[in-house]
């Protein structure tokens, strides 16, 4: 009768199952450079995956820490106080104050409209443009200064409490006494703008990178379920598990911010829709106060920023010709970063401020490769940044039906709240039982079409409109040359519920996309940093959204929808043609070797020699 199974160490990440037969062991031989015993290899727990493993094992996530949801509870808080405040933006800049209404309020939603400045829907679409692209450039400056100085614990913290003035301020504009004066309250509104960027300029690159440096694993292993099956624990699926919940809780911030702020402002006032996310946004300070010693903090390790720029630069010189076909070909002949390796330089030629290893040239290589990728996300953002404005206006020309014409927006985090549990706990776990990897740059490609699909739904619902309206194209209400006032036409704001979920379902393909990509592709000094860059594609989107002011009002709106949409299209499909090849790269990237730098490398090289002398 034939002993039990008996288990053999033949390496630090195998482990091998033969047969005992007459007390001896089957012959050891050497398989794909790799110790067989018998016919069975198997990977120890613990252990790295082979090929094989890759190929043929189903890859889970792993634990999520309870302190990660504290950090998402602050950005909960933080996201309710901004979308909370945003999402009355419209309204309090392009529609009139009521001439019964202190406030702005308009106490009847069907019959009145809530406004405060009145300066139309231009200016409307301007400034709440200028305060996306303030927005998403400030987090390049809070990136620097995480990375290099403060770290990232400190610079959120810091950042809160400039938010806070942010919102202060805000209020002011708001108050009853003020927005009297339009002028006056409009200084104050951008002073608070500015203010605000500021804030989240320190926040938003920073709490994305902490709260997955929560996380234990950074590489792939095998791991034994209770159940005896032998899977891959991937730190790439842990963090977009984390990520997906990340985007979770910012939008149940941001649907308890905008639902419960457009109807305070419609009964109450804009100086209430300002006052209640700034008291919410005061509880994140504290949650970082008591996580301060429970939260892992990655120190600062000074401007590495610089010597990836030097690196950077340096690769490049002597590849650049007159000729670009002979300069395309010298910058993409495979040698690029390979040149500038450490290890490729002797001690009389190496630059003094080259003090890293070949790892972290590796990835910083990754690095750049992750801001190119998101060179095309422009064109993404310009889909989704038309439900914070024109959409917006769109649902003003339409019946409400006793519903804020602000309200529908909330359709967005609604809409991601319902089909990010779905896809993490349906979707994407039936696809890695089928073995279909759902890439992240493939997630990318996808969300470029639907945004592009969204666009098309508003731009259809437009064309009716102004097909029903009684003043045509100029269904806003303003006929040149006269002061007639048109009603609202025939069709439902529910209409729009479409463009609604169809630009939430790109977010969870691009947005979140983008979140876990930086993370993954950027050296873990500069994490922080490839956020910002992530980040301020949606500043450049609103520059160039600034070209489409001249369409974002009649009789040009079918055609402000059509442009974006082609346009997404286009950017969606030049992303996939340029990566395509990064994404069949995709485990070879998250499988690097950890880059050291600065003083690393000398305690690296110290380690090294004191276990040559005791090899000795």
């Amino acid at each position: 009768m034939a002993s039990d199974p008996k288990s053999v160490a033949v390496s630090d990440d195998v482990n091998v199952i033969a047969e005992d037969k007459e007390t001896k062991l089957a012959p050891v031989t050497s398989v794909h450079g790799q110790e067989k015993v018998g016919a069975v290899i198997t990977t120890a727990d613990g252990g790295t995956p082979t090929e094989e493993d890759l190929r043929t094992l189903r890859r889970v996530p792993d634990k999520i820490p309870w302190s990660i949801y504290t950090i998402a509870f602050i950005e909960l808080c933080e996201r309710f106080s901004y979308y909370g405040t945003t999402a009355v933006f419209t309204n309090f800049i392009q529609q009139e104050r009521p001439s019964y209404s202190s406030t702005g309020a308009s106490y009847d939603i069907e019959n009145g409209q809530a406004g405060a400045l009145g300066m139309g829907q231009r200016t409307a679409f301007a400034l709440t443009t200028f305060n996306s692209f303030w927005q998403y450039t400030m987090p390049l400056f809070g990136a620097w200064v995480a990375d290099s100085y403060l770290g990232r614990f400190r610079t959120i913290g810091a950042a809160l409490m400039v938010d806070i003035l942010g919102h202060i301020i805000l209020v002011i504009s708001g108050l009853p006494p003020v927005i009297k004066t339009a002028n006056g309250s409009l200084g104050a509104f951008v002073i608070g703008v500015v203010f605000m960027g500021i804030g989240t300029g320190g926040f938003k690159p920073n709490v994305n990178p902490l709260i997955v440096e929560q996380l234990d694993l950074e590489k792939m292993i095998v791991k034994t379920l209770p159940s005896g099956e032998r899977v891959v624990v991937d730190p790439a699926a842990t963090a977009s598990r984390v990520y997906h919940y990340f985007y979770l809780f910012i939008n149940i911030g941001a649907l308890c911010g905008q639902l419960s702020m457009v109807y305070c402002e419609h009964y109450v006032g804009f100086w209430l829709s300002y006052t209640l996310p700034t008291i919410l946004l005061c509880i994140c300070p504290l949650v970082m106060l008591w996580g301060r010693r429970r939260y892992k903090r990655v120190p600062p390790q000074g401007s590495v920023l610089g010597r990836a720029f030097r690196l950077f630069f340096l690769a490049n010189k002597g590849r650049w010709s007159l000729n670009p076909v002979k300069t395309y070909r010298q910058l993409h002949d495979g040698t690029f970063w390979e040149s500038v390796k450490p290890s490729r330089f002797d001690a009389a030629h190496k630059p003094k401020w080259m003090d890293f290893n070949d790892a972290w040239v590796d990835e910083v290589a990754r690095g750049f490769n992750a801001c190119g990728v998101f060179l095309w996300y422009p064109l993404f953002w310009l889909c989704y940044n038309q439900i914070n404005n024109n959409l917006v206006s769109q649902a003003a020309t339409m019946k409400v039906g006793g519903v804020p014409n602000d309200v529908l927006t909330n359709l967005n985090p609604f809409a991601l709240i319902i089909m990010i549990p779905l896809l993490d706990i349906i979707v994407y776990p039936v696809l890695r039982k089928l073995r279909i990897i759902p890439t992240p740059l493939k997630r990318i490609a996808i969300g470029y079409y639907v945004a592009a699909a969204a666009m098309i739904w508003a731009c259809v619902i437009q064309y009716y409109i102004y097909q029903k309206s009684e003043c045509g194209r100029y269904a806003n209400g303003k006929v040149p040359g006269t002061t007639r006032k048109c009603e609202r036409v025939e069709i439902s704001m529910w209409a729009q519920t479409g463009s609604y979920v169809l630009i939430a379902f790109s977010e969870i393909m691009a947005s979140i996309t983008s979140l876990e990509y930086a993370h993954s592709k950027a050296p873990a000094n500069m994490r922080s940093m490839v956020q910002s860059v992530a980040l301020f594609m949606n500043a450049i989107s609103s520059a160039i959204g600034f070209a489409l002011v001249p369409l974002a009002d009649d009789p040009l709106l079918v055609w402000n929808y059509a442009v974006v949409a082609i346009l997404a299209v286009i950017g969606g499909t030049m992303f996939w043609l340029q990566f395509r090849h990064l994404d069949k790269q995709e485990d070879e990237l998250n499988m690097l070797p950890k880059g050291e730098v600065g003083e690393t490398v000398a305690r690296a090289k110290f380690d090294e020699d004191e276990k040559s002398e005791i090899k000795v």
